[in-house]
């Protein structure tokens, strides 16, 4: 009886904690109808400041970057809570890979490199701008480094990628460069 009670109260207050454009479904998995889990990236928050992939997506001009993240299956992972710092190519940086890189890279058999570069680009932390020193070393999440230079009084990665915007998300922040990362090069 009480185990009862118990389980109807707590069916009770699920009830009354529902908005109501939220639906209970059934508990049974036949008849249950839920729906599709997308992972932390799919969920839909108009009101909070967006994460880096959310903010990424929102941004034409990083459309071959949302595309590779999503071909590696790093969504979800840029979508958690971090924080991270994506130093994120515009299409721009990618359309100067020679020709043919960016899609031989989306291909299937290409996905461990893919995630390899894709790495190369994010840090797990939050680095300003204003913290950048010349010299400095960053150990990004595919395990190699990048170099931050201090040319003009702007960083400058590996000598090569400048920042041209920056832009805080809820899990980090994105600094858009104009070149592609490439590790090793």
């Amino acid at each position: 009886m009480k185990k009862s009670i118990l389980v109807l109260g707590i069916i009770g207050l699920s009830l009354v904690s529902c908005k109501k454009s939220e639906t209970v479904t059934a508990a049974d998995p036949a008849t249950a109808t839920e729906a599709v889990d997308h992972g932390q990236e799919g969920v839909q928050d108009d009101e909070s400041n967006p994460n880096v992939v959310q903010l990424a997506a929102k941004n034409p001009d990083l459309s071959t970057l949302v595309t590779a993240v999503k071909e590696a299956g790093l969504a979800t992972s840029l979508s958690n809570a971090g924080p991270f710092t994506v130093f994120a190519p515009l299409n721009s940086a990618f359309d100067k890979l020679p020709k043919g890189t960016v899609e031989g890279l989306l291909k299937p058999d290409k996905a461990n490199d893919l995630s390899d570069i894709l790495g190369y680009h994010t840090y797990v932390g939050v680095i300003k701008e204003d913290q950048m020193t010349d010299g400095q070393s960053l150990g990004m999440v595919n395990g190699k480094n990048i170099t931050i230079t201090i040319v003009d009084g702007k960083p400058v990665i590996n000598g090569k990628a400048k920042i041209v915007a920056t832009v805080p998300a809820s899990n980090g922040i994105v600094y858009a460069i104009d070149e592609v990362l490439l590790p090793g090069k």
